[in-house]
Parts: C-alpha cells; sequence; structure tokens
C-alpha cells in the first residue's frame, strides 16, 4: 500500500467526480478523460473507474455524506478489499470480507444507509421483483456474457482454454466470463459469438417461430435479437427497421460478421405510422424491444440511477404505447407479438400488457427475467396474440 499515491489517486477522483455532469454515459466520459489526463497510468486508470463505478452503486443513499465518506461506504460495500479505506476510514478494513448483508447491517447502524434509497421509484417495480436481491446485485459490477453462434461451440471454448480464460458455462451456448475480459484480440473467436446478456439470451424462448415465416424486429438497434431469432429459427424472412441510421450501419456490420446475408432493413419512425414505408405488409411475428428506461441494466450504468425521475418514466410509457399502436396494425391475427423491455418498472411491463390487451391481443406468456440471481440484467418479455 502507498498512502502517497492513495491521496493523490483521492485528488484525481475528486476532479474526475466534479468534471462529470450525467450528460453522457460514463463510460463515455472516462474514456475522454483519460485521453485527455494521459500522463495517468493504467492503474490509475483502472482504481479511478472502479472507485466511481462503486460510488454511483450506491445510488441516492446518503446523500448527507461528504464524498469521501460515499466513497468510503461504497468501497465498503462494494468492494472484498480496498486499499483506499486505509486512508478513509480503517474502521471498515477489518469487517470487509464479511457478507453483504451484515456490511448493510454495519453502514445502516453508523451513517443510517437504507439500501432502497439506492434505486429511484423502487415502489414503482413489477410485482414480480425480489427487491431486496435486486437492490443488492446493483453493488456488483454483473459479469459478461456471451452467446456462441450455432456450431462453433468448440472451437470458442477451445480458444478459451488455450489463452487460459476463467469461463463457465451457463448453459449450452451461454459462456459467464469475468467483466472486462477482451474477446476482440483473439482472431480465432472473430464472427463466432455475440456479446449478449444472459437475459436477452433467454427471450429466444418466446418466439417459436417456424421456417419460412416472415418477422420483423421493429426496434432492431444493433441487431442482437434478430441474430438470437436467426440463430435459433433457420428460414426466417426478417426484416429490421430502426430510426437510427448510424444504428443500422452497426447492425449491417455485427450481420457481416456473423455471415447473415438474407434480410432487409429500413429506417422507419414508429411514432408515425409506418405504413408510408411498409403499405400493407402484415408479419408472421413482431419482435418489439421496446425503449425504455434502462432500469434492469443500471448495474452496468449505475450512473442513471442519479437522476431518474417519475417524468421520465410517464415518458417511456407514452412512446411504448405510441409505438405498440403502430406496429400492432402490421400483425397478421393469431400471430405473436414479443414484446421486450430491459426495464423493472410495472408501468413499462405489466400494465403495457394490460393495455395491449384493450387493443386486441391475448397474453400467451410474460416473465420478469430475474438476472439478479445470475449476475446478469434483469429484463421483462411478454408472448401476445392478435
Amino acid at each position: 500500500m502507498n498512502t502517497k499515491r492513495i491521496t493523490q489517486q483521492l485528488r484525481s477522483f475528486e476532479r474526475l467526480l466534479g468534471a462529470y455532469d450525467l450528460k453522457e454515459p460514463l463510460s463515455r466520459f472516462l474514456t475522454r478523460f483519460f485521453k485527455d489526463n494521459r500522463q495517468m497510468g493504467s492503474n490509475d486508470r483502472r482504481t479511478l473507474s472502479r472507485w466511481i463505478y462503486n460510488y454511483f452503486r450506491i445510488g441516492n443513499s446518503v446523500r448527507h455524506l461528504p464524498v469521501f465518506d460515499r466513497l468510503a461506504v461504497a468501497e465498503y460495500l462494494c468492494s472484498d478489499d480496498s486499499d483506499v479505506l486505509s486512508v478513509l476510514n480503517t474502521s471498515f478494513l477489518p469487517t470487509i470480507q464479511n457478507s453483504l448483508t451484515a456490511k448493510i447491517a454495519t453502514v445502516e447502524d453508523i451513517y443510517g444507509f437504507h439500501l432502497q434509497d439506492i434505486f429511484p421509484l423502487i415502489d414503482a417495480t413489477s410485482v414480480e421483483l425480489d427487491r431486496e436481491l435486486f437492490l443488492e446485485s446493483l453493488l456488483q459490477q454483473p459479469d459478461l456474457f456471451i452467446r456462441i453462434h450455432p456450431g462453433k461451440e468448440a472451437v470458442v471454448i477451445n480458444c478459451l482454454e488455450q489463452q487460459h480464460i476463467p469461463y463457465r458455462q451457463l448453459e449450452f451456448g451461454c459462456v459467464v466470463l469475468p467483466n472486462g475480459t477482451k474477446l476482440n484480440q483473439y482472431q480465432d473467436l472473430e464472427g463466432k459469438y455475440e456479446v449478449q446478456d444472459f437475459s436477452s439470451q433467454q427471450t429466444a424462448h418466446y418466439f417459436k417461430a417456424n421456417e419460412g415465416e416472415s418477422w420483423w424486429d421493429a426496434c432492431a438497434a444493433s441487431g442482437g435479437k434478430s441474430l438470437l431469432l436467426l440463430h435459433r429459427y433457420f428460414g426466417i424472412n426478417l426484416l429490421v427497421s430502426d430510426v437510427r441510421a448510424s444504428i443500422l450501419r452497426n447492425l449491417d456490420e455485427r450481420f457481416d460478421k456473423a455471415g447473415i446475408k438474407q434480410y432487409r432493413r429500413k429506417i422507419i419512425d414508429l411514432t408515425k405510422d409506418p405504413a408510408v414505408i411498409l403499405g400493407p405488409e402484415t408479419f408472421d411475428g413482431i419482435i418489439l424491444d421496446a425503449p425504455c428506461s434502462g432500469s434492469g441494466t443500471w448495474g452496468r450504468t449505475p450512473e442513471m440511477m442519479q437522476l431518474f425521475s417519475k417524468a421520465q418514466l410517464t415518458y417511456y410509457v407514452d412512446l411504448q404505447q405510441q409505438i405498440l399502436q403502430q406496429v400492432i396494425k402490421h400483425l397478421k391475427p393469431n400471430a405473436p407479438l414479443i414484446y421486450i423491455t430491459c426495464s423493472v418498472y410495472a408501468d413499462e411491463n405489466e400494465k403495457q400488457v394490460a393495455y395491449l390487451e384493450t387493443k386486441g391481443l391475448t397474453l400467451e406468456q410474460m416473465d420478469l427475467l430475474e438476472g439478479y440471481h445470475n449476475r446478469a440484467d434483469t429484463m421483462f418479455v411478454a408472448r401476445l396474440i392478435k
């Protein structure tokens, strides 16, 4: 332990935190901050990144404390070893390897910490959510998950073992890796896997498509669900769309690496009538991975918990209903709509299913995919039939 170096890092942390205005993703800000401060070595960058992510993991709890006291609480709760506590709060060191439950009790007694204060609008979450387990999961960095392309399992596993990369298989084709594992440096793996959260992979069980059917991934983004569909169900005629041309270019690159050539793509603003572009076309199945709060993924982006409000939740709910009204027009009778969010809020999940039922769809199945059991994201998925 180098007390002088830790003190210097704390000054850098204070400067970093003061420079971050929450107007861009923390990961993007850190990339730019470290680029502008090249004098910082790799150890400093890793340390400061960990500190600031942990700092945001405790959300809006103990907001009354000074910055360094909040950092001490965050490091204590989120780590089982932390040199900075030797400078900030040595009383935490003897119990830092205690269970998370015990550590939460400690900071409750000392600082009035309350677990439920971490997360905004916690009372508005889905009834199926185990709130305590979910909130505790936010204090841990989620794992990295990959989905191996069909038929490439042996090649990928062999490469991981040859490179001595720790891994475990959660289920066939799904591999769990330590967060931060850099796989893009291994050419043998190129085009043989997708980075995709475990809960996201689980949505494939709700597609139930058939060869030759016509499907539409209406908010395709970079194409994760589309590739999941095409790899699980062969011979699908697929249309992908998004309102953002740039994200569809990323999709094209991703599909090209995966060897996918047969698909259509269109730029469609789903807040407007898509019939202007689609005409009378209807589909045997529609995947709608709807724009949402992203609250089920805030373990990866904990800074999002700082500013989220009821007004923002209302915005997403209204946007989702605008989009739902447009896409269901293009769903064939007796065909499924797969409605997906990466949210834990009931208004974006169960209440939107209830809204769809007023529009003539029948619920077949819906589930909250509880990622906190696997250090993964928490998502919602529903299969409804028109």
